[in-house]
């Protein structure tokens, strides 16, 4: 079996593997979600709704035809494993690395970040990274298990050091969570893009990881999620977030936990084709 598997690919993206500077993946693992299901779709859905747009960004001034991007496919998981799952997600994380690609990972439930985050860190030992999400997932065990959505930035300050960790839109979350993050990351509760731009100089050179998970944006945006959240921020201030890490240094990125079936406008999943458009065109380099 294959390694990664291909049904369909994003807009625009034509070059293969080898001659791409960005790669997109889809991770369809939803295993541990704690509400509702389907994030595993969500690659397939988003590859679909991304033709609706056009390949040009109106806010930056640049076309897609000018990047070169490859959608390698979906990682072929085995349903219902989660530590092959994690490995498997490692292996591909560690090839894209090893290739000097810029990746961006299309989940699935946020737990895939952690794999991912972790080949990253081997080959950016000062790592941060920065996490858009309405919930702190910092819990050590949900329901006694410690790999789960629930527990995947914990997993990643023991990682990488909680004061390497930036936390934005945050308003869930147990009292345990809170007091945790206030002695040891970086949380700015309900908010995002004002701390987000008295944070940034402070970060400077250093890599970036970005994890968006979908539901920092209230559902009445993107009510396609697992675990909806009322609350949270606009589409419009995540497509700006999104710009303002065109001032770092971002290394990889991820966005996770749309659950298209819970949307039947697929208003979430073209939001999310659109933040990866963004991406693309604002965090990596158009051809020479």
């Amino acid at each position: 079996m294959e390694l990664v598997e291909r049904y369909s690919s994003f807009m625009g993206s034509n070059d293969s593997y080898d001659e791409a500077d960005t790669v997109i993946v889809g991770v369809p693992m939803d295993f541990t979600v704690s509400y509702r299901p389907g994030s595993r779709f969500a690659s397939q859905v988003v590859r679909n709704v991304s033709y609706v747009l056009e390949e040009y960004s109106v806010y930056l001034d640049r076309d897609l035809a000018d990047y070169k991007y490859h959608d390698w496919g979906d990682i072929n998981l085995p349903i219902g494993n989660v530590p092959a799952s994690l490995e498997r997600i490692a292996e591909v994380s560690a090839r894209l690395c090893n290739d000097n690609k810029f990746p961006i990972f299309v989940g699935g439930e946020h737990l895939v970040s952690y794999p991912i985050i972790s080949e990253v860190y081997k080959k950016h030992p000062d790592l941060v990274v920065i996490q858009f999400d309405a919930h702190a997932d910092l819990r050590v065990d949900y329901l006694g298990e410690p790999n789960s959505h629930a527990t995947v930035m914990r997993k990643v300050c023991d990682l990488i050091g909680g004061r390497n960790l930036y936390q934005f839109g945050i308003r869930s979350g147990t009292r345990e969570e809170f007091t945790y993050a206030k002695a040891s990351t970086n949380m700015y509760v309900d908010q995002v893009i004002a701390p987000l731009r008295n944070v940034i100089p402070g970060i400077g050179g250093k890599p970036v990881y970005l994890t968006i998970d979908i539901d920092v944006v209230d559902p009445a945006f993107a009510p396609g999620t697992g675990t909806v959240e009322p609350g949270g921020i606009s589409a419009r201030e995540l497509i700006e977030a999104v710009h303002l890490m065109r001032e770092l240094n971002i290394v990889g990125m991820d966005i996770v936990e749309i659950a298209p079936a819970f949307d039947q406008s697929e208003r979430t999943a073209l939001l999310g084709a659109k933040i990866i458009r963004e991406a693309i065109l604002g965090c990596t380099r158009p051809n020479p």
